[in-house]
């Protein structure tokens, strides 16, 4: 028998034992009238080995991580939500009985405790306990290091063992529920509309991505999770609601990486009567502030690299940061065939109908993406990589559209939206046309969101910003893994089973 699987033994052997004893292993009648972060600040007033005057009683409720036991006393460390605190539990005043089933007890079990504050002779505010039950009898041990697990996979694969003994994990998604939180506040508090939009959809549109399909037996027909909800909150605009926004799943079918989960959260808003410039303003403001909110500083540090989110941010076309930061001299721009070229030289593999605006885009992935570290806003991409946005007037072989990098990354998408229905059309028939091999370009278009343009959309501009990325860059994640609290993993085997 395995070590691991001695412990398991050991461990059921003590729970029946208990329950043998009388003591129920799963209660449900313990309800704690206290957090632990209620208590803490009592320790100012006491000296050492001072009990709290008065002689209040408290009770606490959570998980021993910790236990020292001695002949006729013992110290824990509870902890719950708030915090943790030191327990003392003494013979002579639980009695015998009651003292020795509580040997019986283990790391890892949730307990409830009432009694009265004191403050150790090394100055540690403790609960001495009057009455202790058990809430819930652990069977398995935690890890051997509580305080982080070692195996990264692990923690992703049990990571309710990684938020008991890690506290870096349980601190990430408290400030990932107060990043959304704010970003929520910050978009109602400009007169923003939250929305909900179909995740299970007819034809997948708003991206270029390959989705999810299923199959619906009572429509008799085949749907497709989501991979953007962005034709969905257009024609909420055409509808006549002017600002609004959704915080939700989409899904794609596509790899998994550092950056990539099948499965993610996306922001996307739309509003009315702006341009482009109009969300790069609110896009800097809403990040900026949300920083300095949540970390207190606009200024932080991401896997070693500092990084200043201080408005104004930077802004460079496409065109600009080809010349500035690949070293793209701006002929070999301006020539279609030769940029076309330069690609095929730098080992990029382009379908036969790609051109120029294709070429340069992907030399920008390639080339400059990675190097753009502090808040850069790029502008100005080709046409015929943006179906969806807005040409510019004065050239319309590009569009109203940027990207946000950030530590080399995209963490945001936004353009002026493309509302003329003939235009729309054409682009979705030709993008559609070029398809050729790419079979993430969905072979039919949404009649549906044409006939909507036909009724008339404001003008109007949009973005999609990627929560699970600003969550990384907020709170120093190297892996889009560490922020999403079930991350999408290959199946166990049974060898891991059996090692876990």
């Amino acid at each position: 028998m395995s070590e691991e699987n001695q412990t398991l033994a050991q461990r059921r052997e003590k729970a029946e034992s208990l329950a043998e004893l009388g003591v129920k292993l799963y209660s449900n009648n313990f309800k704690p009238a206290n957090a632990v972060q209620e208590l803490l600040p009592k320790a100012d007033s006491l000296e050492p080995q001072e009990a709290e005057p008065g002689g209040a009683i408290y009770s606490v409720a959570g998980r021993i991580i910790a236990m020292r036991k001695f002949g006729k006393a013992a110290f824990c460390t509870l902890t719950d939500k708030t915090g943790q605190i030191q327990l003392y539990i003494k013979k002579d005043i639980l009695g015998d009985e009651v003292f020795e089933t509580f040997k019986k007890w283990d790391i890892g079990d949730i307990i409830g405790v009432e009694g009265t504050l004191f403050k150790t002779k090394v100055g540690e505010l403790s609960v001495q306990a009057r009455q202790i039950t058990m809430i819930s009898k652990s069977l398995r041990p935690l890890p051997d290091k509580w305080h982080g697990l070692s195996d990264v996979e692990t923690r992703y694969r049990q990571r309710y063992v990684d938020l008991i003994v890690n506290p870096d994990s349980r601190e990430i998604f408290r400030k990932r529920v107060e990043i959304i939180r704010l970003v929520r506040n910050y978009l109602n508090g400009l007169n923003f509309m939250e929305v909900e939009t179909p995740m299970m959809q007819p034809i997948p549109g708003g991206a270029t991505a390959k989705p999810f399909q299923t199959y619906h037996n009572a429509l008799n027909m085949d749907l497709y999770l989501r991979i953007a909800p962005e034709l969905y909150l257009k024609r909420l605009l055409v509808g006549g609601f002017e600002r609004v926004f959704e915080i939700n799943r989409n899904f794609r079918n596509e790899g998994l990486s550092t950056r990539h989960n099948p499965e993610f959260t996306m922001l996307e808003f739309y509003q009315a009567y702006a341009t482009y410039e109009d969300l790069i303003t609110l896009t800097e403001e809403m990040i900026s502030s949300i920083c300095q909110q949540v970390n207190g500083t606009m200024k932080i540090t991401y896997q070693g690299t500092e990084v200043d989110l201080s408005p104004p941010w930077k802004t460079l076309t496409m065109d600009q940061a080809l010349m500035e930061v690949a070293g793209i001299d701006a002929e070999t721009l301006a020539d279609s065939a030769k940029i076309v070229a330069l690609a095929g030289e730098k080992g990029i593999k382009l379908e036969e109908q790609a051109g120029a605006g294709k070429a340069k885009t992907e030399l920008f992935e390639l080339l400059v993406e990675e190097k753009l570290i502090n808040p850069t806003f790029i502008t100005s991409y080709p046409t015929e990589v943006s179906p969806l946005a807005r040409r510019n007037e004065l050239d319309p072989t590009v569009t109203d559209r940027f990207e946000l990098f950030i530590t080399g990354r995209e963490l945001a998408n936004g353009f002026s939206e493309l509302n003329d229905p003939v235009d729309q059309l054409g682009r979705f028939e030709k993008q559609i046309a070029d398809r050729g091999d790419d079979d993430e370009i969905y072979p039919e278009l949404d009649a549906d969101y044409i006939r909507a343009l036909e009724y008339g959309m404001p003008s109007a501009a949009g973005e999609g910003i990627g929560i699970d990325r600003l969550v990384m860059l907020l709170t120093d994640a190297p892996s889009i893994r560490d922020v999403i609290l079930f991350p999408h993993l290959k199946p166990e085997t049974k060898k891991q089973e059996k090692e876990e």
